[in-house]
């Protein structure tokens, strides 16, 4: 294993490379995981350690210890109890069961739609709306929302996700895409397999960065001292690339950047900058303590572009940063 990155200050271009093994790279595959467990996991209880482990906020550790008694939860290619614990070296997989039906009741949740037709909708979200309900928590969310705005969703992702072909955090505002119907559903997720689905963001992050561009290459996986967060690891993680333009600097304290992506992990962004050494500012999992008035991470997904499903066409769709990082950037400025 070796990290390899140009650090030289007097250059314009950066790439950060976290080389890994072809074996170590997990799969992409959602319907099937599969992790072995090393020290920091020994001793835990199998249906804890799911729980944890699991890249899927809408899972609960009940739903977890009903894939367990259902033999969806295998130790060592075994069945066994939920309160099995765990041991080095053994392999945990997990064969994701389909969704159940869950009734998820359409709300009069107000949108911004950028873009809509009988395909596909895009909206704008706001800082602090949540995309999707979880188990206990069906309501005041983007899907509540769509529910009540467009009547049909695809049903490919199950129907506690309908239409939902793509996440960005509850704290993250900006433009996001769902699907009207199972044939747009597939189209976008095939786009977004391929990685021709243009997503930039706009983020205010610490400190001064030094290049006027470059690509962070690290892989992402769940973080072994706390399985809520993820980090840089070549231990079950997945393969993930960022790119990033300077736009301003401001002073040496923050710098605003442009940020594409060419993956789309969990955490992507706010964890690969966390990883070069200039986290998000407000970012209350990754970030450092808060620095500046806003309730989340300064990241909004400004750029969305898609080649439509039905006509071909490329569609891109931009959305302004909202006024809450407006107002911080001003009053940096100021200074």
């Amino acid at each position: 294993m070796e990290q390899n990155w140009n650090n030289e200050q007097d250059e314009t271009e950066i790439e950060y490379v976290y080389e890994l093994d072809d074996e170590d790279d997990a799969s992409d595959d959602g319907t099937s995981l599969e992790w072995e467990i090393d020290d920091s996991a020994a001793g835990e209880r199998l249906d804890k350690f799911v729980t944890d482990a699991v890249d899927d906020e809408a899972v609960s550790r009940t739903q977890i210890q009903d894939w367990i008694k259902a033999g969806a939860v295998l130790v060592n290619g075994q069945e066994t109890k939920t309160k099995h614990r765990l041991e080095i070296g053994d392999v945990v997989t997990v064969n994701v069961p389909e969704p159940q039906p869950t009734e998820i009741v359409a709300e009069p949740i107000p949108l911004e739609v950028v873009y809509e037709d009988s395909d596909v909708i895009v909206i704008n979200k706001p800082r602090g709306l949540v995309v999707h309900p979880a188990p206990g928590h069906s309501s005041g969310t983007v899907v509540n929302a769509l529910l009540y705005h467009c009547k049909d969703l695809s049903g490919i992702n199950g129907s506690i996700r309908p239409g939902i072909v793509h996440r960005i955090d509850k704290d993250t505002s900006g433009l996001l895409m769902a699907a009207k119907n199972d044939t747009a559903h597939a189209s976008l997720s095939a786009q977004l397999k391929a990685h021709t689905v243009t997503r930039k963001y706009i983020a205010l992050v610490h400190g001064k960065v030094p290049h006027e561009r470059g690509t962070i290459d690290a892989p992402i996986g769940r973080d072994e001292r706390d399985r809520k967060m993820f980090t840089v690891t070549e231990k079950n993680s997945r393969h993930a690339v960022t790119h990033f333009n300077v736009i301003e600097r401001l002073g040496d304290d923050y710098t605003l950047l442009e940020l594409q992506l060419e993956t789309g992990r969990t955490h992507q962004i706010r964890v690969h900058m966390k990883y070069i050494g200039h986290p998000l500012a407000g970012d209350p999992m990754y970030g450092r303590s808060k620095t500046v008035d806003l309730k989340g991470q300064a990241l909004h997904a400004a750029i969305l572009g898609f080649e439509h499903p039905r006509t071909g066409e490329f569609l891109q769709f931009e959305a302004p940063i909202p006024d809450d990082m407006a107002h911080v950037l001003h009053s940096l400025r100021q200074r």
